[in-house]
């Protein structure tokens, strides 16, 4: 009987221990169970409208296909179409474009947005909730409307802008219209609109950051400029990567303006990547190609974000 009642107490601290009873693996089990079922309309969603267009996206890259024809007659090509990207000059010229417009927007949107953010979120401004407003509508409003409204600003003889620039003096760079000016003059428009929501995002970011390190900066005698680089810059960090993240991709995608303002010219001086697949595909009738440079597109937005997600994780 003593034996009998060691072995159960034995049995009993086991389980006290270390290890699982029924009853926490019965309850373990339908926790899971919910979260599948919660997620998996989402999960179904994801797959269906973007794991599998990206895989009928490199499947198509691998063939040689026309829009205007059924995918039953595609014609398997392989790596073709990737050097036939490759060897053409104006898909190189459209990643030049490309690579030159995201680099003037990120130059220039992320230095203006962390100033503006700076002058918004410190000082004693009035009406600040009213100048984000300001700022951010540049974002929701409608692109088709902005265009409106910059293809008047940049009208050639009766705009606004080069009104200004005959007071001065200046001889009106036709913006445009202009193959040396046609690409910035879109990375104005381009900042323009993004810059208020990357201010916003920005601001919110400094909302993050407790008052007392500040406090405590200025108690050791550190002006703004030394809080600004020593304590503003380090603990933002990772909204900044994230802020030039964005600005990446969003440029990297920049459509409408493109289509709506200069269809590509003068002289393909403004084909950037998505409007050039866009034009090999609905007008040239060559999906392959089309395919493999968004394809192509995919991988290196993939490379860039990794790149700089593993940048903010490291440790100055």
């Amino acid at each position: 009987m003593t034996t009998t009642l060691e072995a159960a107490g034995r049995g009993t601290r086991h389980v006290r221990g270390g290890g699982t009873t029924p009853s926490k693996q019965s309850g373990t089990r339908k926790y899971r169970l919910a979260a599948v079922g919660f997620l998996s309309p989402a999960l179904i969603l994801i797959c269906a409208f973007v794991v599998l267009p990206m895989a009928l996206t490199f499947w198509i890259s691998l063939h040689r296909w026309s829009m205007f024809t059924p995918l039953t007659e595609m014609e398997f090509v392989g790596a073709d179409n990737y050097r036939s990207v490759l060897a053409s000059g104006t898909h190189l010229a459209a990643l030049r474009n490309t690579i030159v417009y995201v680099g003037l927007s990120a130059a220039v949107t992320i230095p203006l947005a962390f100033l503006l953010a700076l002058l918004l979120y410190f000082p004693g401004l009035r009406g600040r909730g009213l100048v984000r407003v300001l700022l951010f509508s540049t974002y929701v409003v409608p692109t088709v409307a902005i265009v409106i409204i910059w293809s008047n600003l940049y009208a050639p003889g009766y705009g606004p802008i080069d009104n200004l620039l005959a007071l001065a003096g200046i001889d009106s760079p036709g913006w445009l219209s202009n193959p040396q000016s046609a690409l910035f003059s879109l990375v104005v428009f381009n900042v323009w609109q993004m810059l208020g929501y990357y201010v916003v995002l920005l601001v919110a970011g400094l909302t993050q950051i407790p008052e007392e390190i500040y406090e405590a900066a200025r108690l050791d005698g550190a002006g703004p400029v030394r809080q600004t680089v020593s304590i503003t810059v380090p603990l933002l960090r990772n909204t900044l990567v994230f802020v030039l993240l964005m600005t990446i991709i969003n440029s990297i995608q920049v459509f409408d303006p493109v289509y709506l303002l200069t269809q590509g010219g003068p002289v393909d001086s403004t084909n950037v990547l998505s409007f050039d697949i866009q034009r090999t595909a609905f007008q040239f009738g060559l999906a392959g190609e089309a395919s493999a440079m968004a394809f192509s597109l995919l991988v290196l937005l993939a490379v860039v974000a990794g790149m700089l997600v593993g940048s903010a994780r490291r440790r100055p």
